[in-house]
């Protein structure tokens, strides 16, 4: 039990490792969207996950109800500040609200201190 527990805390090489390796459980998110969720539940509170866009994807308007914390690890993505590429750190506050694209596609790590809000439909 011990072990399951530190798989769920603890996730070693998430810099290095194959994000595309078919035994991950990545889940449908949004059209061309994927998460892959890592600790929390992003319906009750804070929460964090990997997203993977494919290329093309987008996902609508949102209002972030807390902070949302964002570091493109792969691929780009850009809102209506900018553009923003692997090595990137983002952090919007809460209250602001953006829709994102990804033309190439991208893979992000997202931490959420609450649910957003989708605005778009």
């Amino acid at each position: 039990m011990e072990e399951h527990a530190e798989k769920k805390l603890v996730w070693k090489n998430l810099l290095s490792m194959d994000l595309d390796d078919p035994s991950l459980n990545w889940q449908g998110f949004r059209d061309g969207v994927d998460t892959l969720p890592l600790h929390g539940d992003p319906t009750q509170g804070c929460s964090c996950a990997l997203l993977r866009y494919q290329p093309g994807a987008h996902i609508p308007r949102h209002l972030h109800v807390g902070m949302e914390f964002l570091l493109i690890l792969r691929g780009s993505q850009r809102d209506g500040r900018g553009h923003y590429h692997a090595g990137t750190f983002l952090i919007n506050p809460a209250t602001s609200s953006h829709e994102i694209f990804s033309e190439e596609g991208c893979v992000v790590l997202a931490v959420w201190e609450k649910p957003v809000r989708f605005i778009d439909k």
